[in-house]
């Protein structure tokens, strides 16, 4: 059994004390605004010369790219009660899209030939594109805004031997696939949280992919179901996807990612806390279709930046526990910059990505 107290060799270790890996997984949905209040919308790419003062939005559709009751999901239907709620939209009816870390509903973003189309993205399809080898990128699509951060958190059925974070990760570097553990699309933040695991824990990364059975599922709902069922013997997910089972005692929180305990799980310890030297935290924000004008790009940005400032998000973001991570124009573009180049490192370096 590994002593936790062990320093790492720097070169395994110094990739995983980096914040800056800020997973998604949650999960991530898509937002897609439909109806311009003008007369007729310019389509993708094309610039009629309006200002943007004169472009206004008066109905979304919210597309989650994942089945119901992940964090996407959930992302997507906040949106859009709060933008219907503030009185910001008339109507934003949520329709789920999943398949493949959210990829397949990047590929139905950069074929939307309405400028006025917003996808919900974040760390989860980040990693889902490196790992599926997508043709259609993040790069290629219009940055709007990130929104918001939120930990991750290590459970297992409330039945479960595994008592602590050292439990459950010997258990798996001791009898590999006979663990299985749950958790978002293949590639996205549960399943490098789990990768980085077991890499401070001494696996090799180029054994990780046969160390570890990572099942993935396309939304929080079904990863419950196979903690509940006892399918699997841990899960991963953002906090707000397993609360209320841990709140009912139905399953037991080991640990947070979060670099601090959080509000919602008061009592839960850090990784860091329980001897592992890894955070990471799960980002989400809205892209718009590659190639709109500048008007219609300055449009979205006011509705998302006007959802922001409202008094519904600011509750939204304390009743499900997510940070504030607002960002807009050029330093959402910078951080989305950095955030693909250091998950694409990190994916390679824990063994889930061939260099």
């Amino acid at each position: 059994m590994r002593s936790h107290s062990e320093p790492t060799p720097s070169a395994t270790r110094a990739p995983f004390r980096r914040t800056a890996v800020r997973a998604a997984l949650g999960g991530i949905g898509v937002l897609a605004v439909v109806g311009l209040a003008a007369c007729s919308a310019p389509a993708a790419g094309e610039d009629d010369g309006t200002d943007a003062a004169a472009v206004s939005l008066d109905a979304v559709q919210l597309i989650a790219p994942a089945d119901p009751g992940g964090g996407w999901d959930q992302t997507a239907r906040a949106i859009g009660q709060v933008l219907t709620d503030e009185g910001l939209v008339d109507s934003a009816p949520v329709e789920n899209i999943g398949g493949a870390g959210g990829t397949v509903g990047l590929a139905s973003l950069a074929n939307e030939k309405d400028p006025a189309t917003l996808m919900v993205t974040g760390l989860v399809m980040v990693g889902a594109v490196e790992t599926n080898a997508s043709a259609v990128r993040i790069e290629d699509m219009t940055p709007i805004a990130k929104l918001t951060e939120e930990a991750l958190v290590l459970v297992v059925p409330a039945s479960s031997p595994y008592k602590t974070t050292e439990d459950l990760v010997d258990a798996i570097v001791d009898q590999g696939a006979a663990i299985s553990v749950t958790g978002g699309s293949a590639g996205g933040a549960d399943h490098i949280l789990a990768g980085m695991l077991l890499t401070e824990a001494g696996v090799d990364p180029a054994d990780i992919p046969s160390t570890l059975n990572y099942i993935p599922n396309s939304g929080g709902g079904e990863a419950v179901t196979m903690l509940l069922g006892n399918t699997v013997q841990a899960g991963i997910s953002g906090v707000g996807e397993f609360v209320e089972q841990i709140e009912a005692g139905e399953l037991r929180a080991l640990a947070v990612s979060s670099p601090e305990p959080v509000e919602l799980l008061p009592d839960t310890p850090t990784l860091v806390d329980e001897g592992y030297d890894v955070t990471l935290t799960n980002w989400r924000g809205v892209l718009a279709p590659g190639g709109i004008s500048d008007a219609d790009a300055a449009a979205l940005t006011s509705l998302v930046t006007d959802l922001h400032d409202s008094k519904g998000w600011q509750a939204t973001l304390e009743e499900k526990g997510w940070a504030d991570a607002f960002l807009t124009g050029d330093d959402f573009q910078s951080f989305l910059d950095s955030d693909i180049a250091e998950v694409t490192e990190t994916l390679q370096t824990i063994g889930l990505v061939a260099r």
